[in-house]
């Protein structure tokens, strides 16, 4: 098992425990969360990517490796990916250049699952 496929898994019994405590919180974020996987005025794959370049910007692993899934999931291309990265190095300097290679790494994993 690679470690963005670990991470995801990590935290999933803390995530169902959570759930079951405040699970008013977490209808509202699966409902915001719905939105992004259906097409809409952008297409499902667009929102996917901006939700990595996104994540990238706020230095949440978490946050790159799900939704790097996500966009291997909806047939997000290698140049498509690094293109999203550029944008986010753009826009986060530094921290873009850690954290854009971080989620090539997750894309590149998922790919391959």
């Amino acid at each position: 098992m690679a470690h963005n496929h670990d991470m995801l898994k990590e935290l999933a019994t803390e995530n169902r425990e959570l759930r079951e405590l405040i699970p008013d919180s977490f209808a509202g974020f699966a409902q915001m969360h719905k939105t992004l996987g259906h097409d809409g005025a952008l297409p499902a794959l667009t929102k996917e990517l901006i939700a990595l370049g996104m994540s990238i910007g706020t230095q949440c692993d978490g946050c790159i490796a799900s939704h790097a899934r996500g966009a291997a999931r909806k047939g997000a291309t290698s140049e498509q990916v690094a293109e999203v990265i550029g944008v986010a190095m753009l826009m986060t300097g530094g921290p873009g250049t850690v954290y854009g290679p971080r989620a090539w790494k997750a894309f590149k994993e998922f790919v391959q699952t």
